[in-house]
């Protein structure tokens, strides 16, 4: 089993984004693409001798092959251990649990989250520190600068290694230890929720659907859902990973879970319905004829997380990303809490909940989570929704009702602008940015501007300052408006433009969306520019 040191050089299009590297499958498939990136990933680290690293993935096609890369080029870096899912599978959070619960160094996890995947799809690769989570931008910012210098990565030659069976095997000195990618998962749900209240919810005849998009959280929901907690067979759909989920685009929206949705709004729709995304982290909910923004699922779980056993106690604090809306401000106001606010990138709620200022964490893009991990779950979300569903008694939509009719509501909505040529979307951002200083004071579309800035986070725990992270800006009766672009896609560049109304006036809570958003928008796309400068009239997803 020769080990071998193999001659290369830098390759473009390696700098990771807010979760690692993602790019279409088959750059990953090139010659060198995969060994360079995970050679500059060891590298990057101060190296992985000796060391533990969990490895696993979504599935997604090319899954099995990469990880076989990745474990020939650990055992030749002269790694320890390394701990794999099962035939390569773990969703996100599954797998910080397990860098948390084995001590493990950290762990690389395969999966280009909630993009499509296959052959002529997404792919992607993303380091976890040792506490589980992303790797801080410093981590990131030397494993791209390895990337730019490397010559030289190390594999060994081997026999691809059985990753199917459970058990632990050798590979040139490093042990690979098998296991099963769900047991862990379900030991710390069982500690936070109670699953005997949960289970007494379906024995009564609650009902529900969860639709895992034929992505990761499949095995998860029907082992936990089905066979622990007693839903009936068929509660979970689409439950079996599939390399390309089925062909479809596994995001829990409204447009890409329509079916579940469709389920949800006719007749005879069940109590509660839920989906997950491709890597298992993020999460949708909606009950019985009511759609919960992630936002005001936030704000509800920050309500009364302390129902749930693992939250009694209370909450720390909780943290937001900026884009999403201040409604959990508003209900940590309530509680005397803090409620701190980041940068998208789920990185940044590490250190808050490291250093026990926060417990729970979300994000606009249907990420939640809590100090358990230090990643969003999406699963973890939806077991707190149903230990908080069968504490209250109460339906989806009279929870939403009591919160908005306690705090007001944040009428909230997302445009994405997908695959913009990169340089017209950097020209508006650039046009906009040079205008800042002259927004405050101004009327757009007959709102005053308030205040207009581009946001910049001081980290309270490290004193880090991380910059350009979004344009903010406030207009009159507190609605906001919010440019970004987004870090997650494979091509072109994606605009996110994000929209935001507090309405307090108990007759006005129940206006559709877009209505109450529409003079906002309007604002939005006559300040930006946006259908001038990029030449798109309409965005490609509104959520």
């Amino acid at each position: 089993m020769p080990m071998q040191t193999v001659r290369t050089h830098p390759i473009e299009g390696q700098k990771p984004g807010t979760s690692g590297l993602r790019k279409k499958t088959a750059i990953f498939m090139r010659p060198h693409f995969l060994e360079n990136y995970v050679q500059a990933t060891f590298d990057g680290i101060g190296g992985v001798a000796g060391k533990t690293l969990v490895i696993g993935g979504d599935g997604r096609y090319f899954n099995d092959r990469a990880i076989q890369v990745i474990l020939r080029m650990a055992a030749a870096n002269e790694a320890a251990r390394c701990i794999v899912g099962q035939n390569g599978i773990l969703s996100t959070p599954a797998a910080s649990n397990l860098i948390r619960t084995r001590g493990a160094n950290g762990g690389l996890i395969l999966s280009a989250s909630h993009n499509p995947g296959g052959p002529d799809a997404d792919f992607g690769l993303k380091y976890n520190g040792d506490n589980g989570g992303p790797a801080t931008e410093s981590v990131t910012d030397k494993i791209y600068e390895r990337t730019q210098n490397i010559e030289v990565y190390r594999i060994c030659a081997a026999q691809d290694v059985n990753i199917a069976d459970q058990g632990t095997t050798d590979l040139h000195g490093m042990k690979v230890e098998v296991i099963d990618p769900i047991a862990d998962y379900v030991t710390a749900m069982e500690k936070l929720f109670d699953f005997s209240k949960i289970k007494a919810l379906f024995a009564r005849g609650f009902t529900m659907r969860f639709d895992a998009m034929h992505a990761v959280t499949g095995p998860y929901a029907h082992a936990i859902l089905e066979d622990m907690l007693g839903a009936p067979k068929g509660t979970v759909t689409n439950g079996i990973p599939s390399p390309d989920f089925g062909g479809g685009h596994p995001d829990p929206n409204p447009i890409w879970a329509k079916d579940l949705m469709d389920t949800m709004y006719g007749n005879n729709a069940p109590d509660f319905g839920a989906a997950s995304d491709g890597d298992g982290d993020r999460n949708m909910i909606v009950g019985r004829h009511a759609y919960v923004t992630p936002s005001d699922s936030l704000a509800l779980l920050v309500a009364k997380a302390h129902l749930a056993p693992g939250y009694k106690g209370g909450l720390a604090g909780v943290a937001r990303s900026m884009p999403t809306s201040r409604a959990a401000d508003r209900v940590a106001a309530s509680l005397g809490i803090t409620c701190y606010e980041t940068p998208t990138g789920w990185k940044f709620f590490g250190n808050l909940l490291d250093a026990g200022k926060a417990t729970l964490c979300g994000e606009e893009s249907a990420g939640t989570g809590s100090d358990h991990v230090r990643e969003k779950d999406g699963l973890w979300a939806v077991l707190l929704w149903l230990n908080i569903l069968a504490e209250t008694g109460q339906s989806v939509a009279e929870l939403m009702q009591d919160l908005w009719a306690t705090h007001g509501r944040y009428y909230y909505s997302r445009l994405d602008y997908e695959d913009v040529d990169s340089d017209k979307a950097g020209a508006m951002i650039n046009a906009l940015r040079d205008k800042l200083a002259t927004l405050p004071g101004t009327t757009i579309n007959g709102l005053t501007c308030d205040m207009a800035d581009e946001f910049a986070y001081d980290d309270p725990v490290d004193g880090s300052r991380s910059t350009h992270q979004g344009i903010r800006l406030i207009l009159e009766n507190d609605a906001r408006v919010i440019f970004r672009l987004s870090g997650t896609g494979t091509a072109g560049a994606t605009i996110r433009v994000y929209l935001e109304q507090l309405e307090t006036d108990p007759a006005r809570l129940d206006l559709p969306p877009q209505d109450a958003l529409r003079n906002v928008q309007t604002a939005a796309l006559a300040v930006s520019d946006l259908i001038a400068m990029t030449g798109r009239t309409n965005p490609d997803v509104v959520t």
